[in-house]
């Protein structure tokens, strides 16, 4: 049985909505500054052989850039298992706050290759146990749905890009002028404040919701059979990947090579975890033809994250190398381009958030389908962009600071009917004792979107130059491609949604 939810004694509101979003706006806010402020000098740092970074060649820091990218959000697969079944979302909140800090915290130390990889695994695992599960509890406040609960994610999703803006300013200041470890001790100090706003108001204002944790009494058999399954699973993937290192199509002992490998679990993990919860999960028809949405926009998702995400890989090596950065005859950090993103969002959130309402009220159905198309289509325009700015950086002159503002124009309004609404869709499709844990399938979207985002930097060097256009022109046509597509499927898609939008 379904454990009963608490509401919290005090139902205080801002703004239309209950206080706990808020103190889950900041919690996440803080806990994003961390991330985006160390992702934007992450590859910098790989691959600066001038001012203490890495040393590594470009193909080489990317695919290392690429792992770690995607393993924060692969990790959120069994980040949302433990709070499922283990800790519940509060815990698993809780705890990998603490763990994120200690990664930080690890980073800010001048050290060799061995302790600063250390670092990266550390928080890339406390973001796998915070991630999912932050959201879930976004999703459980609004049991109501409906365009109200879309409302809420698009606010929630104000506090991560309010995060990301503050931390690539401080962090990408601190790293590219004052010193590389003092950015990534920004970021300890930015998710420490996270956990004291969690622990401080978190009780007060959310009660018991993010506590539950499914209390399905299995048989030994049951158990037994779903631990048979699990080692099953995880023999394929050691055959599948013995078998491309012996046959040559993968080199483990590379970075890139890892990257690539990688990209196999990733693809296994999902694949996996969609079969388990359709086949094994006990669903009933209409559960059924819903998850299957879900992994559609999953596939969506992983499209659009891959062109995205080049914004602190492909798209940052652009800005640093071939973009004109003086401002007012002072050079700013390279980094800082990737503010667009955040500052685009927070403008144009509370915009399209209203958007929503608006049409909801006059019975003007966008379907989530519609939205992810239409994500899809400006994420190819922006590309478009990018070939033209390509073209021109192949002349030799650093091109105007307007061709990747408008890039990022373009694919911050594709996220922002995307990612804020695949979040609500996640949270509302989802049956309830698979909730955690296909919101962490939804973040291995992102997690394969960005493993390719650094695999395809790594073309990004100076004897590769002139492939530039070639390249950002593969991203477009991809993108506009699959926008199409799903603008084909909205009918049958929304049909097997059930009445949920």
């Amino acid at each position: 049985m379904e454990a009963t939810i608490n509401k919290p004694a005090r139902q205080a509101t801002m703004l239309g909505h209950p206080v706990g979003l808020f103190v889950l706006f900041f919690t996440e806010m803080w806990e994003r500054f961390s991330y985006y402020g160390m992702r934007a000098i992450l590859l910098l740092f790989l691959i600066d052989n001038v001012r203490g970074g890495m040393g590594l060649t470009e193909a080489e820091g990317a695919a290392i850039y690429g792992i770690y990218t995607a393993s924060v959000y692969l990790l959120s697969v069994p980040g949302g298992w433990i709070a499922d079944n283990i800790l519940g979302q509060r815990k698993s909140i809780w705890y990998g706050g603490l763990v994120i800090m200690l990664g930080h915290i690890i980073l800010a130390i001048p050290s060799g290759p061995g302790l600063f990889y250390s670092g990266l695994c550390v928080v890339a695992l406390g973001t796998g146990l915070l991630k999912p599960n932050i959201s879930s509890i976004v999703g459980e406040l609004y049991p109501e749905g409906g365009a109200r609960k879309d409302a809420a994610f698009s606010i929630f999703y104000m506090g991560i890009n309010t995060g990301s803006l503050l931390g690539i300013s401080i962090v990408g200041y601190l790293g590219q002028k004052v010193g590389w470890h003092y950015g990534f001790g920004a970021a300890a100090v930015a998710m420490a404040l996270g956990m004291i706003t969690f622990r401080t108001l978190g009780q007060r204002y959310l009660g018991d919701y993010g506590n539950y944790v499914a209390q399905e009494s299995e048989t030994p058999e049951k158990a037994s059979g779903g631990k048979r399954s699990l080692l099953v699973f995880l023999a394929v993937m050691v055959v599948i990947l013995a078998g491309l290192q012996l046959t040559g199509v993968l080199d483990l002992t590379t970075a890139q090579g890892l990257a690539q490998a990688m990209g196999t679990i990733i693809s296994l993990v999902a694949l996996g975890g969609f079969a388990y919860i359709l086949l094994a999960g006990g669903l009933d028809a209409v559960e059924k033809k819903r998850v299957i949405v879900l992994f559609v926009f999953f596939l969506a998702s992983a499209v659009y994250w891959a062109g995205n995400e080049q914004q602190g890989s492909s798209l940052q090596i652009f800005a640093d190398r071939y973009t004109d950065l003086n401002l007012f005859g002072w050079q700013m950090p390279s980094s800082w381009f990737q503010n667009l993103n955040p500052a685009f969002i927070l403008i144009f959130s509370p915009v399209l958030a209203a958007l929503w309402v608006f049409l909801a009220n006059r019975k003007i159905n966008y379907s989530v389908p519609a939205k992810f198309a239409t994500s899809l289509v400006l994420l190819g325009l922006a590309y478009v962009v990018m070939i033209i700015a390509s073209k021109l950086a192949l002349t030799g002159t650093r091109t105007s600071p307007l061709y990747l503002t408008m890039t990022y124009l373009f694919f911050t309004l594709g996220e922002l009917f995307l990612s804020p609404v695949g979040l609500s869709a996640f949270s509302k499709l989802s049956p309830k004792r698979y909730t955690s844990q296909l919101m962490g399938l939804w973040f291995v979207g992102s997690s394969l979107g960005n493993l390719i985002a650094g695999l395809f930097a790594g073309g990004f060097d100076e004897e590769n130059v002139q492939q530039m256009p070639t390249m950002f022109q593969s991203v477009a046509f991809f993108s506009l491609g699959a926008g199409i597509l799903m603008l084909l499927f909205v009918k049958p898609l929304k049909k097997w949604m059930g009445g949920i939008d």
